[in-house]
């Protein structure tokens, strides 16, 4: 690859997640472009803001496929048209299948609102509220055939408050979600770090040395 890494992003809602990919691919000095949006729902929020950006969106309806083999690809056949270099899922709710995560194994990443490998799957802030933890967070990892399995790239901790409600930790974790997927796909479109087996493989990353106290001592 020659110049600024192409990136798609798969959405099927308001694409908050999208937006801070925007904003941060909006610096000259950014190492990735945002080039394709595709959400399996029509004229969601997502779209809008990306037709806001100039950037080129497609549609594909997943209910008008047979199977989700061919659903993906059709999305996996969008992607390659648009040269595309990585993927990023940002709210897709629907699960891909093991073909089109195979095809893009290594190039392929999500973010998951919890600090995996805690807390797998759906309705995590009310399990964490349950739990009484008093870390949460979230999690940019490599998309494996498992659910949320895939080695992880970058993660960000959150505390859990005494009063939290599931809306108000939902809230605290997507702002640390704006800021640490723009980081993650600036490492990946950097070739810093890359997925080597089951393990993620750093070169030249820099990682942080303190640790978040909660409650701080």
């Amino acid at each position: 690859m020659s110049g600024r890494a192409r990136v798609g992003v798969l959405i099927s809602g308001r694409g908050s997640n999208l937006q801070a990919l925007i904003d941060a691919a909006a610096a000259p000095d950014f190492p990735a472009e945002i080039a394709l949006v595709v959400s399996n729902v029509a004229e969601v929020e997502g779209l809008k803001r990306a037709k806001r950006a100039g950037i080129a969106t497609c549609t594909i309806a997943h209910g008008a496929f047979a199977s989700r083999e061919a659903f993906d690809a059709q999305i996996s056949a969008a992607l390659h048209d648009a040269d595309i270099d990585f993927v990023c899922l940002a709210g897709f709710m629907r699960v891909l299948s093991d073909t089109f995560v195979r095809d893009w194994m290594g190039r392929l990443i999500n973010i998951h609102p919890s600090l995996l490998p805690s807390f797998k799957g759906l309705h995590v802030h009310r399990r964490v509220l349950e739990a009484g933890v008093r870390v949460s967070g979230c999690t940019v990892h490599f998309v494996v055939p498992e659910l949320d399995s895939g080695a992880i790239v970058a993660q960000a901790a959150v505390p859990v408050l005494p009063d939290d409600t599931e809306d108000a930790l939902a809230a605290r974790t997507l702002k640390a979600e704006h800021r640490l997927y723009p980081l993650a796909l600036k490492l990946l479109a950097l070739h810093r770090v890359r997925l080597e087996g089951e393990k993620a493989v750093f070169q030249d990353a820099k990682f942080a040395d303190g640790a978040l106290f909660n409650p701080p001592l």
